[in-house]
């Protein structure tokens, strides 16, 4: 852009991408002309059945049933016809994939053949992300033209003369130009039956309307009944507008409102002033969009409505000269009704002066708030002239809520098992979402690993040590971990790390004495965990309450209220390991089950290490999901979430829901 719309235009516009995830192709499953069915051999890709945004690891999983005594070839996976994987014997099938550009197509084949030759096959399509580019403003950009009581257009008028106020807040004008454009005119003209005996007048209108293009102007015409007919430019040739006019019959229904919104979609992104002069007798009846729907886009491309009634105000109804007055009046254009055709030199005159000549006015709004209203604008000179500048405008609206809820499904035995995003429903605040991404969470986890050092841990020092090593040495090398041991205060041995050596070094310092602070513990890492993105825990071992040393009081300066708000907050999910008969079985209990970990009760320490591997498990066998939430609200509220399994041996654990954005 260049020029004076260049120095007039400051309106600051941020295009930020939102990912939306797609609901992914569901692939069709092929068992060479197999149906499933009881005996038969079955193969469904469940994960991933959608797409998180994020370039990362993906683990494709299938699901493989056979008869009994059928034996299986090794199960293969492709992407795009690529083998990333193959599985020698299972279960598990998976294979885990990098999802390098989530905004190219991507096409996951697993197959494999039986003992009995039969091919086993599924696929899932994922499409490309959709992007979305909504567009900020920072700024709102005002063309206005200034009348006198004369109804003739007001040069000259001084920037401090302008008084600008939004939902009657006034606000401070950034810029004031005075500028003559280059124009886009779309000539909407009503070609309806109901038009038939005014059609010498409408070419003639039409004619004049053209004739009062400037150089650079350009003119697009497009003739409408019930649809938009054929459409000629845009176009800067007298000759080319004059043979379009020339050819308009009458015929048809009326739709203004549907021409109107198609003529707004032609002219959004073009340079210069846009405008749309529609010639019409005001007569809607085919129309499948409204009113508001064709101002919101108006207002969205920027666009001034002028409307010419055809036949003067007694050939229109009240209605249909509402309507119309409307259009102008909210797009900040002007609408006229002249009687008879010795006026058309009038109207047209007055058309080429108002859209050629406006002011054009930017100013920061007061309120930034991304909200999605509609913000009422006012723009006067105290001058005793009439400004007409658009009735306002809709502010950004906010972002979709999306969650992600991670969780466990587990069978009355309290075994793990596998689920397919069919076989469960999401409800949010009691109402049933649509979930668009479902897959194993295979993403790094973030771990503080608590140690309770205080006095009555000395007796199993060792038993601790040596089972607190095993733990660290079966998280996953790409998971960090960090070392806090608590007594009368919690400690940090060493922060947020993946080189294992510093916490086995740590561990051969523990040395039990003191109170017990379990509660700053908790608090400590909880905050750790806070800043860091992606899946986060809190293993916890201790043997006791809170409290100090000698029993007498409690041993943190923080609460169990405020461990269980800031777990809100940072949605870790917290495994409590509680040994002895001193432990408060409700408090760990109530920390796990709100947070989407789990509490153990070991009968005694030697049983440490089987509770350690249990909590690896449940980090490995933990489900995704997310979905846009059908209320959008960004109002910082915490939103009940529950997964429920369709299956009644079934039994789902998350951590209960999330706190939706506040802005």
């Amino acid at each position: 852009m260049t020029g004076p719309r260049r120095d007039a235009i400051i309106v600051a516009r941020r295009v930020s991408q939102r990912l939306i995830v797609l609901v992914a192709a569901m692939g069709v499953t092929c068992l060479a002309a197999l149906a499933d069915g009881p005996g038969l051999p079955s193969l469904h890709i469940t994960s991933p059945l959608g797409r998180t945004g994020v370039v990362g690891k993906v683990r494709i999983v299938a699901q493989v049933h056979t008869p009994a005594g059928t034996t299986l070839s090794p199960v293969t996976f492709f992407v795009d016809g690529k083998l990333v994987g193959t599985v020698e014997a299972g279960p598990p099938y998976a294979v885990d994939w990098t999802d390098a550009n989530p905004f190219e197509r991507r096409e996951i084949v697993v197959q494999a053949i039986d003992s009995a030759g039969r091919a086993l096959r599924d696929v899932v399509v994922l499409p490309p992300f959709e992007i979305t580019d909504s567009t900020e403003v920072t700024s709102v950009l005002l063309e206005a033209g200034v009348y006198d009581t004369t109804g003739r257009f007001v040069s000259e008028i001084e920037r401090a003369s302008f008084l600008v106020s939004e939902n009657g807040v006034p606000q401070k004008i950034d810029l004031v130009a005075r500028e003559a454009l280059p124009a886009t005119l779309l000539l909407l003209v009503d070609n309806s039956q109901s038009m038939s005996r005014r059609m010498d007048f409408v070419r003639h209108a039409a004619e004049r309307l053209a004739g009062a293009l400037r150089r650079r102007d350009k003119v697009i015409v497009a003739p409408f009944n019930a649809h938009i007919g054929a459409v000629t430019g845009p176009t800067d040739d007298p000759r080319t507008i004059a043979e379009a006019i020339d050819a308009m019959r009458s015929n048809g229904g009326t739709a203004i409102f549907d021409a109107l919104l198609e003529g707004a979609r032609m002219l959004r992104g073009i340079e210069g002033r846009r405008a749309v002069i529609l010639i019409t007798d005001g007569y809607d009846e085919n129309s499948t969009t409204s009113l508001t729907e064709v101002l919101k886009l108006a207002e969205d491309s920027q666009v001034t409505v002028y409307v010419v009634g055809i036949g003067g105000v007694a050939g229109i109804s009240l209605k249909g000269e509402r309507m119309l007055r409307q259009l102008a009046d909210q797009t900040g254009g002007r609408v006229f009704f002249p009687p008879r055709e010795s006026r058309l030199v009038e109207v047209s005159e007055a058309l080429a002066i108002d859209a050629h000549n406006r002011y054009l006015i930017t100013y920061t709004p007061s309120n930034q708030r991304k909200d999605g209203t509609w913000r009422g604008i006012t723009v006067d000179v105290p001058l005793g002239y009439r400004v007409r500048t658009r009735a306002g405008y809709f502010a950004p609206s906010p972002p979709p809520v999306r969650p992600t809820i991670e969780f466990t499904v587990t069978n009355a035995s309290h075994d793990y098992v596998d689920v397919t995003a069919d076989e469960l429903e999401v409800h949010e605040d009691g109402v049933l979402q649509s979930v668009d991404t479902f897959q194993e969470a295979v993403d790094p986890v973030a771990i503080v690993m608590a140690l309770d050092s205080s006095g009555s841990m000395k007796k199993s020092a060792e038993v601790v040590r040596q089972t607190a090593r095993d733990f660290v040495h079966a998280v996953r090398p790409e998971d960090s971990l960090a070392l806090i041991t608590f007594a009368d205060q919690p400690l940090f041995a060493h922060t947020l790390a993946t080189n294992r050596q510093w916490t086995l070094d740590a561990i051969d310092k523990y040395a039990p004495v003191g109170g017990t602070a379990l509660y700053d513990a908790l608090w400590n890492s909880l905050l750790h965990l806070k800043s860091v993105t992606g899946r986060r825990a809190v293993v916890v071992l201790t043997d006791g309450k809170d409290e100090n040393n000698p029993g007498t009081a409690p041993g943190s300066t923080h609460t169990l209220e405020d461990v269980l708000t800031l777990g809100r907050q940072v949605q870790a999910a917290v495994f409590a390991i509680g040994v002895g008969a001193q432990v408060e079985r409700p408090v760990l209990e109530r920390l796990a089950h709100e947070s989407g970990g789990e509490a153990y009760f070991p009968s005694d320490v030697s049983l440490l290490t089987d509770q350690y591997r249990r909590v690896i498990e449940s980090l490995r066998r933990r489900y995704v999901l997310s979905y846009n939430s059908t209320n959008s609200a960004h109002d910082g509220a915490w939103r009940e979430v529950e997964v429920r399994p369709r299956r009644t041996d079934l039994a789902v654990l998350t951590r209960g829901g999330y706190f939706a954005p506040d802005r």
